[in-house]
């Protein structure tokens, strides 16, 4: 069965509710970086703002940003990003008395009724995941020309031989647009093409080999001496792993950098709010995200991540997965209460082989 995207049912605005509604109301920002008191914070989902008579949506959207009229269009904006005398709507009032309309069930995915006693009502180790697979199997099908897909990674990928061929080979398929990641990823998967290890580790025995634990610090020096990610892996004719296969496809990568990273790499952003903008330019664009075995970088993502997404085609969903063996980190995404937000718990290197051979591409 081909993969359908889920229609969007706009509200009707011109019922006598939303044409009788004041515009919202605009209260320049008194200085850069802050909002004026009592400004409106977004949600993940669709919000429309009334304007000079005429409810308008706010087409790139983002959790906790304020929303600003500029250039005849509401423009959603982190506070970080505010300039002073920028239009910022105010008013918390979200059911459009105020100009201002939070609209949660555009896709119909009204929750099904709740039984008074029920077990296994959440996700967790016992759920049965049979037909997210196949769901998953068919959206990337339907992504992988239709949309854009973005992966968020973890190192745990890096340290397994048949998990890092898996996503090379999804990667190679043609089922990434993008990789957010974080130094460790990119360093162990480096090790591991290099010297095919992960922080010391034979990726496939898992062994430890002698004076193995210089072996990541070993990579980032090489690489950091030829320069760039992409002149290492020439110059030292790498041939596999993940980067390998992003840098011969051309499937771009952001490396958000910690506190706690080694070297790090040339490509790792040192300032974490250059690399939430380095995100966030993938983020805008993205269909479909699954995060995977990284609860920092899942947590950022999903709080960048709107249920929806303004296409030439109209508004569609996004689809927002989050595979972990932790369950903390399964429900932590639950609780942004996204309609599209689907745990999965299980171990990460299974479940991207199993979605490989789902793909057919290994």
């Amino acid at each position: 069965m081909a993969f359908e995207l889920k229609p969007f049912t706009p509200p009707d605005f011109t019922t006598r509710f939303f044409c009788e509604a004041p515009d919202c109301t605009l209260v320049p920002a008194p200085k850069d970086t802050v909002a004026p008191d009592d400004y409106h914070a977004m949600s993940i989902y669709p919000e429309y703002f009334k304007i000079e008579d005429s409810w308008m949506l706010a087409e790139e959207s983002r959790m906790d940003c304020v929303p600003v009229f500029k250039a005849g269009r509401i423009q959603v904006i982190e506070p970080r990003h505010l300039k002073k005398g920028d239009l910022v709507v105010c008013g918390r009032t979200e059911d459009g008395s105020e100009g201002v309309y939070v609209y949660p069930n555009g896709f119909n995915e009204q929750g099904a009724a709740a039984e008074t006693f029920a077990f296994r009502q959440g996700r967790s180790r016992e759920t049965a995941y049979s037909k997210d697979y196949d769901d998953i199997y068919e959206l990337l099908k339907y992504e992988k020309d239709h949309g854009y897909i973005v992966w968020v990674l973890g190192p745990a990928f890096a340290f397994d031989a048949d998990s890092r061929k898996a996503f090379s080979a999804i990667i190679e398929g043609g089922y990434a647009h993008a990789l957010l990641a974080g130094n460790a990823l990119a360093t162990h998967d480096l090790e591991g093409a290099y010297l095919g290890t992960g922080l010391g580790q034979n990726i496939y025995t898992q062994e430890n080999v002698p004076n193995g634990h210089y072996n990541h610090l070993d990579t980032i020096n090489r690489v950091k001496f030829h320069g760039s990610v992409k002149d290492f892996i020439e110059k030292e004719n790498i041939d596999n792993g993940i980067l390998y296969s992003c840098e011969k496809k051309k499937v771009p990568y952001v490396l958000a950098g910690s506190i706690r990273d080694d070297g790090p790499l040339p490509e790792v952003y040192a300032n974490v709010y250059e690399a939430q903008d380095a995100m966030r330019a993938h983020v805008r664009k993205a269909t479909t995200v699954i995060c995977m075995a990284t609860t920092l970088h899942t947590i950022a993502t999903g709080n960048m991540t709107p249920s929806f997404r303004v296409t030439k085609d109209g508004i569609r969903q996004v689809y927002f997965y989050c595979v972990d063996i932790a369950e903390f980190t399964v429900n932590k995404l639950a609780d942004r209460g996204s309609l599209s937000s689907h745990g999965i718990v299980t171990n990460v290197q299974d479940f991207i082989v199993n979605v490989a051979k789902g793909l057919k591409v290994m």
